[in-house]
């Protein structure tokens, strides 16, 4: 592969904004920029978009009920999930608003319960209490001492919100460029030299302002940043979750997690628009130096085997053998095992003192149901500077 020369810039194209990975986050930042007004260009290595983290997780728009009071996860999920419904509702972007129960299995998880309660309420989200007897009125198959309904909660089909999105961006002037990775950069005066690698070759890109919205690669491409200080970059960890789906159909028209453990959310029961169940993600840690680009993706059929019985404290009537591996995903995490989760980090130059970058770490659950909420995000710090 052909490394291009910083030498000779002169000939370098030239852009407004530059726009590091094309998964939902990254689409939905250069819409917002697009629609601003901006020239915006969105670079992803992979020959198709949001085939990264987007494309492996639960498709779950979320309500905000776990997250601090006053964190960005809470505000930016809170206000993506409203921006996202009225989203799928003028595009046609199939979805489905099928509410939520998060089940206590026994008494010694009422308390845990009641605090989601509180911290669902502090976000403005809303929940109904419910007592055993009403959680099998509702859903007659689960095992539940009490539960907590959450009607805001509802699935989405990813990639036609994904290609929404682009058309969106589209329209308002913006493109993306496909096959086209960041190699590293360099922080210039009123701007940004790009490196960027498409078919064998590298080229220089000009930018005012670039947005890193890389996902698994994140804190890999901030690090290649020529200027940003290294202070300024988390070290990245990630967690792959597998999924594994239901033979048969399943008894339930509502989404069911378990009360969370420590700072997992369980084995839960999600829907498709097909009303097809799956179960997942669980909880694997990757070895700390792993290269993203070296990720096994297949889903290891004796996991299942945890599966059941974390399944059964709330289905007791999960049948042995009916649950067959569908697909993993893998989590942009920054912090380690047993570490307290952070929030999310959107990094601008309030932060780091780089003009005109914004660097997006740690982007996990709800990223998906925040996108266009982190999009607004966005727009707003580069107005600040």
């Amino acid at each position: 592969m052909t490394t291009a020369d910083i030498s000779d810039v002169s000939s370098a194209d030239a852009v407004d904004v530059v726009v590091i990975g094309a998964g939902v986050v990254g689409l939905a930042v250069a819409r917002a920029l697009a629609q601003a007004g901006r020239e915006v260009m969105v670079l992803e290595r992979e020959p198709a978009i949001g085939t990264g983290v987007s494309s492996r997780n639960s498709e779950v728009i979320h309500a905000g009920l776990y997250y601090t009071p006053g964190s960005l996860k809470a505000r930016l999920c809170v206000r993506g999930k409203e921006l996202l419904y009225a989203f799928c509702a003028s595009h046609g972007v199939q979805h489905r608003r099928c509410g939520k129960l998060v089940v206590a299995t026994d008494e010694a998880q009422l308390a845990g319960l009641k605090q989601i309660e509180a911290r669902a309420l502090a976000n403005g989200v809303p929940v109904s209490w419910l007592d055993g007897a009403e959680v099998r009125a509702l859903e007659p198959a689960l095992h539940a001492q009490a539960a907590l309904l959450s009607p805001s909660t509802g699935i989405v089909d990813s990639h036609g919100l994904m290609l929404a999105l682009q058309g969106d961006l589209e329209a308002a002037g913006g493109a993306v460029a496909l096959a086209s990775g960041v190699a590293r950069g360099v922080v210039r005066d009123q701007g940004f030299l790009l490196e960027v690698r498409s078919g064998g070759e590298s080229t220089w890109l000009r930018a005012r302002t670039v947005v890193n919205a890389a996902g698994l690669h994140a804190c890999a491409v901030a690090r290649g940043l020529d200027g940003l200080a290294p202070r300024h970059v988390p070290t990245e960890r990630y967690a792959k979750g597998s999924y594994f789906s239901l033979a048969g159909k399943a008894p339930f028209s509502h989404l069911v997690y378990p009360a969370p453990q420590d700072a997992w959310l369980g084995v839960h029961l999600t829907l498709d628009l097909g009303g097809q169940a799956k179960f997942g993600p669980d909880l694997e840690w990757l070895p700390a130096a792993q290269d993203p680009l070296a990720i096994d993706f297949t889903v290891d059929a004796h996991r299942a085997d945890g599966f059941y019985a974390e399944v059964r404290r709330y289905w007791p009537a999960l049948a042995d053998g009916a649950l067959q591996p569908s697909y993993s995903g893998v989590r942009p995490k920054i912090h380690g095992p047993g570490e307290a989760a952070p929030d999310f980090r959107i990094d601008g130059p309030q932060v780091h003192g780089v003009p005109g970058l914004v660097n997006l770490f740690g982007i996990e659950s709800p990223g998906l149901t925040s996108a266009l909420a982190i999009g607004e995000h966005v727009a707003h710090l580069l107005e600040l500077e």
